[in-house]
C-alpha cells in the first residue's frame, strides 16, 4: 500500500454565541481556521485527518501555517506506506523540524487508514477499548462571575459535570471574585477547573489560588513558563494542570522530574498527532499523571480521533475530554462521530476514526499533492 495523493481542504468554523473569551478576556475568538486532509492510497483505501489551531494568538500555530507547512513535507510522503506511521512521522520531521501542529492531520489520516485496513476502530489500535463512557468537560468563556455561573448552569443542563472556566485577567480582585463564586457553586455544578491560559505572573497566581479554600479545584496553566509554574507549585496547594507548556514528551518528562503538576491537558494537535500523543499518554500512565485528552480545536473529526485516544486510556488516568465541535455553529459530518450524550461520549466502533467526510465540498480544496 502506497500514498498516491494528499488533498488539503480549508474549512472555516464559526464559534456559537458570538465568540469566546479566554485568559481573562484578553484573547477573543469568533472563528477557527481548520485544515482537513484526505490521504489516498493505491489500494483504494483513504483516511481523513485534521489540524485546527485555536486561532492564531493562543499558541505559536495558525491555520495558514499548517497549510504552508504541507508544501514542505507532503510531497516527501508520496509513495510511502501510510501504515508505517512511525516512518511517516520521521519523514515529516526530517523535511520540516518542529511545526508539530501542522503534521497532526497527516498522522491522524494515516491512523484512519491503518484502522480501515485492519478492520479495527482506532481505540483498539491505540491500546484497546476501555469499556464505559468517556467523561466530557465544558468550556466556559471569561465573563463576570454572574455570567460565568449562568454559563456553567447552562452546560450542566446539557449533562456536563466537569467545567473548565476561563479566568486570568489583569484585575486580580475580579479573578478572586470569579474563582470564589465558581468554587461556592461547585456542590451544584460538579467538578471545577479554573483555566488561566498562562495569563498570571507568579505573585498573582499565588494570591488567587490561596484565596480558594477548596483543594479539589484544579488550576490550569497559571503562568507562561514551566519555571514560573514551578514557583507557584511550591507556594500553593491546589492541583495544577499544565497545558500550553506540553509540546513534546521532553516537556512532560521535565514537568514530572520537577513535580510541577498533577495533571496535563494532552491536546493531540499541539503535540503533533496521535503517534506522539500516545507516547505522552503512556508516559503519564507510567508516572501517575492524570490527563484531559482532547484536541486543540476543530470539527467532529478531530474530536473523535481524540476520543479514541481517551477511550483506550485507563479511567484512573483520564480526567475528562472536550468536544470543540459542540461549541461551533458548523457541523461538517452530521450524525457521525463522538457526540455529547448527557456529559459523556464514546468512540465509534467503526474501522478507523469512524467519521466519513467524502461529501466535503470540492470548493474547499486548497491544495493537492500527487
Amino acid at each position: 500500500m502506497k500514498i498516491r495523493q494528499i488533498s488539503v481542504f480549508q474549512v472555516d468554523l464559526t464559534l456559537a454565541g458570538g465568540g469566546y473569551y479566554l485568559s481573562g478576556g484578553r484573547l477573543f475568538f469568533d472563528r477557527l481556521d481548520s485544515t482537513i486532509v484526505r490521504v489516498e492510497t493505491d489500494d483504494g483505501v483513504h483516511g481523513w485527518g485534521e489540524s485546527c489551531p485555536w486561532g492564531a494568538t493562543y499558541l505559536p500555530a495558525h491555520g495558514k501555517g499548517a497549510r504552508a507547512a504541507m508544501d514542505e513535507f507532503a510531497p516527501r510522503l508520496l509513495g510511502m506506506d501510510p501504515r508505517r506511521i512511525d516512518r511517516i512521522n520521521e519523514a515529516m520531521d526530517v523535511a520540516l523540524p518542529g511545526h508539530n501542529y501542522a503534521k497532526s492531520a497527516i498522522d491522524m489520516a494515516c491512523w484512519d487508514i491503518l484502522g480501515k485496513h485492519a478492520g479495527l476502530s482506532l481505540c483498539e489500535l491505540l491500546g484497546g477499548r476501555v469499556e464505559g463512557p468517556v467523561i466530557l468537560h465544558s468550556s466556559i468563556s471569561t465573563g463576570t462571575p454572574e455570567q460565568m455561573l449562568a454559563n456553567v448552569d447552562n452546560a450542566a443542563s446539557r449533562g456536563y459535570r466537569i467545567h473548565s472556566c476561563k479566568i486570568g485577567g489583569e484585575d486580580i480582585a475580579l479573578d478572586r471574585a470569579r474563582a470564589q463564586a465558581l468554587a461556592a457553586h461547585l456542590p451544584d455544578a460538579g467538578a471545577l477547573t479554573l483555566d488561566v491560559n498562562r495569563a498570571w505572573l507568579p505573585d498573582q497566581a499565588i494570591q488567587v489560588m490561596n484565596a480558594v479554600e477548596d483543594r479539589s479545584i484544579y488550576f490550569e496553566q497559571p503562568c507562561e513558563t514551566l519555571d514560573e509554574c514551578l514557583h507557584v507549585r511550591r507556594l500553593t496547594s491546589n492541583p495544577i494542570i499544565l497545558d500550553e507548556n506540553i509540546h513534546t514528551i521532553h516537556d512532560i518528562a521535565h514537568a514530572w522530574r520537577s513535580r510541577i503538576c498533577e495533571a496535563i491537558g494532552l491536546k493531540v494537535g499541539r503535540v503533533g498527532g496521535l503517534t506522539k500523543a500516545r507516547k505522552i499518554r503512556d508516559f503519564c500512565v507510567a508516572m501517575g499523571i492524570r490527563m484531559n485528552i482532547e484536541d486543540t480545536g476543530g470539527t467532529v473529526l478531530a474530536d473523535t480521533a481524540a476520543v479514541h485516544l481517551a477511550q483506550s486510556t485507563s479511567t484512573t488516568h483520564r480526567r475528562a475530554t472536550w468536544l470543540c465541535h459542540d461549541m461551533c455553529d458548523d457541523d461538517i459530518a452530521p450524525g457521525q462521530g463522538a457526540r455529547n450524550a448527557g456529559g459523556e461520549t464514546s468512540a465509534p466502533e467503526l474501522p478507523g476514526i469512524g467519521v466519513d467526510l467524502d461529501g466535503i465540498e470540492p470548493g474547499l480544496l486548497a491544495a493537492a499533492y500527487r
